[in-house]
């Protein structure tokens, strides 16, 4: 996969030059093989949303490989399989500002492609089964606003959003967007070539490239970090508590698109295993649940989910 795009400064206005690959052909580019669809499983699908009466859904990044945002692990597609690249730790974006310049540099030229991405027919239906009185809660591990942009609102983004940005002085939160024209501003004769896609809205830049990438502080003096849970930190207690309410409250879970591989998200499913919940996973390739599933699915979501009817 060659997908690559410029950025700079020209004219008094930031351009963005797209490769003709990355514009037109990236929505399967992250997407791994799946079989067929089978219209038993559909069947079976359709009778578990059918007898639910309280669903909970919990989605991970496999709902939007679709929409042309990379994952981390899906087979021969995910930024493991395609790079030996790993993302940003919380510990060395908090200690040291050069980690923080390459992180807001290589997000400064991914965000315009990034932040225009749309949902899916996975993200719509999900938005309509809420609208319907089907969905009991959503929770999202994405960090892409996706759900948001197609209309959930029954919703808990559980590692946060990469449209909100905080200081981590003072707490004070700014939209990206904002962020983004401070940069501009910053660094208006900068320019970069970036190759490759990266998951949550960065890409891969050289590092002779960020060295003369200007950051700016919060009004504070602060250093800014965007509203992410970073691997290696923690969700929020509160937010952990609250999802685990409604998981309780719930009388079946349906995962989309995640693996399970994190803890963050695991662990409801081992509350719902402790009532007795139903468990039906939608995701191409194996989970750390498939054990405790009553059902799973190996389709892309937004082929399968648009076939179910939620009355």
């Amino acid at each position: 996969m060659n997908c690559r795009w410029t950025l700079r400064a020209a004219k008094g206005r930031w351009v963005v030059n797209i490769s003709q690959q990355c514009s037109h052909g990236s929505i399967g580019l992250f997407v791994p093989p799946s079989p067929p669809l089978d219209p038993e499983k559909i069947r079976e699908l359709q009778r578990f949303i059918t007898l639910s009466k309280r669903l909970l859904v919990m989605t991970g990044a496999g709902i939007s490989t679709e929409s042309g945002i990379p994952d981390y692990r899906s087979e021969k597609v995910g930024l493991y399989a395609r790079t030996d690249r790993k993302p940003i730790q919380h510990g060395d974006f908090l200690r040291s500002a050069p980690v923080r310049q390459r992180y807001w540099a290589r997000n400064f030229v991914g965000w315009p492609r990034f932040s225009s991405l749309q949902p899916n027919p996975a993200h719509w239906a999900l938005s309509n089964w809420e609208r319907l009185g089907k969905l009991y809660w959503l929770v999202t591990q994405n960090v892409d606003a996706l759900h948001t942009k197609a209309g959930s609102q029954r919703l808990t983004e559980l590692h946060g959003c990469m449209h909100r940005v905080l200081c981590l002085n003072c707490g004070e939160q700014i939209p990206r967007e904002v962020l983004q024209e401070h940069f501009e501003a910053l660094n208006p004769t900068w320019s970069a070539e970036a190759h490759g896609l990266a998951p949550d809205g960065d890409v891969f830049l050289t590092e002779e490239q960020v060295r003369s990438f200007r950051v700016p502080s919060c009004r504070c003096g602060g250093p800014l970090k965007p509203d992410v849970v970073f691997f290696g930190d923690t969700v929020n207690p509160d937010k952990v508590d609250f999802v685990h309410r409604r998981v309780k409250e719930a009388d079946s879970l349906l995962v989309v698109g995640s693996s399970l591989q994190v803890y963050s998200g695991y662990r409801f499913i081992l509350t719902a295993r402790e009532k007795k919940l139903p468990i039906a996973i939608l995701n191409i390739g194996p989970t750390r649940s498939d054990d405790l599933a009553c059902l799973k699915l190996e389709s892309r979501c937004g082929e399968l989910l648009p076939l179910i009817d939620p009355c």
